[in-house]
């Protein structure tokens, strides 16, 4: 019985890994690919790399249910303000809170993932940077929002 159940976990493991894995891997192809959307679809394989990556460690306890739906809910809401901002023929350039963001996210899972270390205070430090990448996160979806609030004021005509 407890072989049974644990099988399915492993598998589920598994796929989200070779997905974490091969998402690098897609973002080379499309940044091979010729057309003008592969901006876009970089974009979209990083969040889709950081959510999987959040899942994932979510799932083993190395990450908080509640800063990795902060993070996605930002990824899923920006990835939809970035098509509308696209489809009226606006640049959607990122901003330095957009790059901080995704550095700061990059190097949370990666600590997460080593997981290292004795408490600093409260916290490990892997749980300091996932507490770090949550604000930066939420900081850079207000910017963006700001920045494109236009887009929401039009769409209302």
């Amino acid at each position: 019985m407890i072989a049974r159940a644990a099988a399915p976990r492993s598998l589920l493991s598994g796929l989200t890994y070779a997905r974490i894995l091969a998402a690098p891997a897609v973002m080379g192809l499309i940044l091979l690919g010729p057309n003008r959307s592969s901006a876009y679809a970089v974009a979209a394989a990083d969040k889709l790399l950081v959510s999987g990556a959040l899942i994932a460690l979510v799932d083993v306890n190395r990450a908080s249910p509640w800063i990795a739906a902060i993070i996605i809910g930002r990824e899923l809401l920006i990835l939809g303000l970035r098509g509308v901002v696209a489809a009226e023929g606006t640049v959607f350039a990122p901003s330095i809170w957009g790059k901080l963001k995704t550095n700061v996210q990059f190097l949370a899972i990666f600590l997460a993932i080593l997981h290292f270390g004795d408490s600093i205070g409260p916290l490990r430090l892997d749980e300091w940077a996932m507490v770090a990448a949550a604000a930066i996160t939420v900081m850079s979806a207000v910017e963006y929002l700001a920045r494109f609030s236009s887009a929401f004021s039009e769409g209302l005509r």
